[in-house]
């Protein structure tokens, strides 16, 4: 009588830990990208805020405010926004800088991006343009790459 073969040979489990090797290498670089985007409805928030402020006083004033009357929270240092700036002499850009760890590879201040307002000729609304707009009144030198801004910026 032959004797019954009962578990894998060194082959097999070789197969599968090839195979489980090779879905970890792809699945990880899209669960980082994931946690990124995920990231980047705080920053998304602050910039909310400061577009329906800006819009509502340039929906009754006519013209942007200055920063001191927008009166928008430039500092709020969480732990993925580092600083809002509103730059009211390049026509109402509106840039969020993130924290250096928010991002990978992103060390060094300055990384992050911006809301552009497009007002609608003889009318008082504005449209937002988000996305890589950048402004010499602001701390963003470095814009976010596409792939992870929210899907609203990506367009």
């Amino acid at each position: 009588m032959q004797k019954v073969q009962q578990g894998f040979t060194l082959i097999e489990l070789m197969i599968v830990i090839a195979i489980v090797g090779i879905l970890a290498a792809i699945a990880l670089p899209a669960y980082q990208d994931y946690t990124v985007r995920a990231k980047m409805s705080e920053p998304m928030a602050y910039l909310s805020e400061a577009k329906t402020t800006l819009s509502e006083y340039y929906a009754t004033q006519g013209v942007f405010p200055t920063e001191a009357q927008a009166g928008l929270n430039t500092n709020p240092n969480t732990e993925i926004v580092r600083s809002i700036k509103y730059d009211e002499g390049d026509n109402g850009i509106v840039a969020v800088t993130l924290q250096d760890n928010v991002v990978p590879g992103g060390t060094g201040a300055g990384i992050g991006f911006s809301l552009s307002p497009v007002t609608v000729t003889g009318s008082r609304s504005v449209q937002w343009v988000c996305g890589s707009t950048t402004s010499t009144g602001t701390d963003v030198t470095t814009m976010v790459e596409a792939k992870y801004l929210p899907s609203t910026c990506r367009g």
